[in-house]
């Protein structure tokens, strides 16, 4: 299964360009990660470039009102992907203005990584750690511990 992570922007702080490099490069080994970057806009240009990319695959759009998961529900949920025979899931994280109402509605599933406002950077790098210890959690890898 590929991964695309479309995000409104590139990483500017130091750390959070470490951080996705960091995560980018574990996951190099499990699966392939695609990152996809879109210039900052009017949430409904952004949102339709946005929707444009995740084109052809199970869309999941990053909100503070979306499904929260556990580590552990996010591993059990790639699995499944990957046994349905999914080809690629495409995650959305929406600029300083969030999502638009459209991008909300055509998104496959709305998922929350946290009950705060996360700034776009953390987010990415929130996601990308969240990814890899899904995986680490289905291959036993001692990364992960309850």
């Amino acid at each position: 299964m590929k991964w695309q992570i479309i995000s409104v922007g590139k990483p500017a702080l130091p750390w959070a360009k470490a951080g996705v490099e960091e995560y980018s490069k574990r996951l190099r080994r499990m699966a392939q990660v695609d990152m996809v970057t879109l210039k900052e806009g009017a949430p409904e240009q952004v949102g339709d470039r946005a929707l444009e990319a995740a084109k052809d695959s199970w869309c999941i759009v990053l909100d503070e009102k979306g499904r929260h998961l556990t580590s552990m529900e996010l591993a059990k949920w790639i699995e499944k992907q990957e046994l349905s025979g999914r080809k690629r899931v495409s995650f959305l994280i929406g600029g300083a203005d969030g999502h638009s109402p459209k991008v909300k509605a055509a998104a496959n599933e709305l998922w929350c990584l946290s009950a705060m406002t996360l700034q776009h950077e953390v987010a990415l790098v929130l996601l990308l750690e969240q990814i890899y210890r899904g995986y680490s959690i289905l291959r036993g890898d001692p990364y992960h511990r309850e």
